[in-house]
């Protein structure tokens, strides 16, 4: 037990790093997007960068930290196995997988746009992008609540949280719209 302060520390930092990437790739797709619709040679140009930068936070940064953050997450609990008969813990365990299906579709639309297949809008990954932001708020109460959590209000709150990243969306949406209008 004397390392699990320092396993701890790894596993923390690893999934600050995992996060960042998650939230920072689909807006790499979103300029990729955008960029499509320019023309030439602005497209040529800015798909080439977009495709360099989202391929290096995506294999340097993301994936790797997925990985670390994991392996450490197991160490702990190869340290403290009496957390697998926890219900936060299941629940929680649930949440990750469920965030590994959200990283294996991202990663899956990475690829499509490695390959200039543009299959979502940019309005689509925007929200897309907020998935990463709920399991995020999902695991941390999870993790720090634990058992004392009332489930009622987790899932209202979820529940509240996407109604409020939806407007927002639709707020930011409407307010592009009318800044690009009043360039013109």
């Amino acid at each position: 037990m004397e390392y699990y302060n320092y396993i701890k520390s790894l596993h923390l930092i690893f999934v600050v790093t995992w996060f960042a990437g998650l939230f920072y790739e689909p807006r790499l797709f979103i300029y990729h997007i955008e960029a499509s619709k320019k023309s030439s040679p602005a497209r040529e140009i800015l798909e080439k960068q977009l495709k360099i930068m989202s391929r290096r936070l995506w294999y340097i940064i993301t994936w790797p930290s997925a990985i670390l953050a994991t392996l450490f997450a197991v160490w702990l609990l190869i340290l403290i196995p009496e957390w697998l008969c926890q219900s936060w813990m299941l629940i929680k365990i649930g949440f990750i997988l469920l965030l590994y299906a959200y990283h294996l579709k991202t990663h899956q639309m990475f690829l499509e746009l490695q390959r200039d297949k543009i299959r979502y809008s940019s309005n689509f990954v925007r929200v897309w992008n907020e998935g990463a932001t709920l399991f995020l708020f999902a695991i941390v109460f999870l993790a720090i609540v634990k058992s004392a959590i009332n489930w009622v209000f987790m899932v209202l709150g979820t529940l509240g949280l996407i109604a409020f990243l939806m407007l927002s969306i639709k707020l930011y949406k409407r307010w592009r719209k009318k800044s690009i209008a009043d360039e013109d």
